[in-house]
């Protein structure tokens, strides 16, 4: 498989998938383990999967979990689904991820929030605990992110990007971000120049811009496919949404806990009572 190619796969397959032994000092965390931990934890939180994706390289050393969800008391919007995904590696190529983001309705394509739960320290002996504890706060938040995801999209529907402006920031996803390779390139040039689907704005919106870059960023490596869907949703509030709304001063991002240290219930609540204050907002 091409390196920047992400191939549909099975639980099976990455089931089946060989551990390898990096000695003492590394503990690999099963595909297996996170699939069954994330499956367990949206249940016991109330969530319902109405969709299951995977997607790994040939091997599965790289693998990519992508749940559709549903909950009683989530936002209901007509474009957009709520969706959980993870990424883990058995060649430690990347770090374990997982985090909360929504899937476009007309045409899968995925937005993922910025604020990304990241496993940065090696695995070692309590790895799979330490990596339950992210999925469990990750999935905790998932109403208030998902929210906030909706709140984004309405906002970018109104606001207009010329031609001139949205080629601007296609280079510097291209140079300076390095969130887009030159096929990538090539599919947001097409897309802009006859987009695949209709999302209901015109094509000279930040909305459709959004989709454009989605919609190629899904040939991303699925090593890299969440790290650069949620740094591209960051790069768009920085340049595009924040200069249009300002949301209240948020407690620190999941990744930069440590959650050895915290206690995840109680961090859980105190984030959602910080989200309970925006939820009044409106465009």
């Amino acid at each position: 498989m091409g390196h920047s190619r992400a191939e549909d796969t099975t639980v099976a397959h990455l089931e089946s998938a060989t551990l390898p032994t990096h000695g003492k000092t590394y503990t690999v965390v099963s595909h297996k383990s996170v699939i069954a931990n994330s499956k367990k934890k949206l249940k016991d939180l109330g969530f319902t999967i109405t969709r299951e994706l995977y997607r790994s390289n040939k091997d599965a050393n790289v693998a990519q979990g992508i749940y559709h969800i549903i909950h009683d008391t989530a936002v209901n919007d007509p474009e957009l689904g709520m969706m959980f995904a993870w990424t883990n590696s058995y060649d430690k190529s990347t770090r374990f991820q997982c985090g909360i983001g929504a899937h476009v309705f007309v045409c899968s394509n995925g937005l993922i929030h910025g604020d990304l739960s990241t496993y940065g320290r090696k695995h070692t002996g309590n790895a799979d605990a330490d990596i339950d504890s992210h999925i469990a706060a990750q999935i905790g938040l998932a109403n208030h992110k998902f929210k906030e995801l909706v709140t984004h999209k309405e906002l970018m529907k109104t606001l207009n990007l010329s031609t001139t402006k949205q080629a601007e920031l296609l280079g510097r996803l291209f140079v300076e971000e390095k969130l887009l390779d030159s096929q990538q390139l090539s599919i947001v040039k097409s897309e802009m120049e006859k987009s695949s689907y209709n999302y209901g704005v015109d094509p000279d919106t930040a909305w459709m811009f959004y989709n454009n870059v989605t919609h190629a960023l899904k040939k991303t490596h699925p090593r890299r496919w969440m790290d650069n869907q949620g740094k591209f949703h960051k790069f768009m509030e920085s340049e595009i949404i924040s200069a249009h709304v300002k949301f209240p001063q948020d407690s620190p991002p999941v990744d930069e806990l440590l959650l050895e240290d915290v206690d995840i219930d109680s961090e859980i609540k105190k984030r959602q009572m910080t989200m309970d204050n925006i939820d009044g907002f409106s465009l």
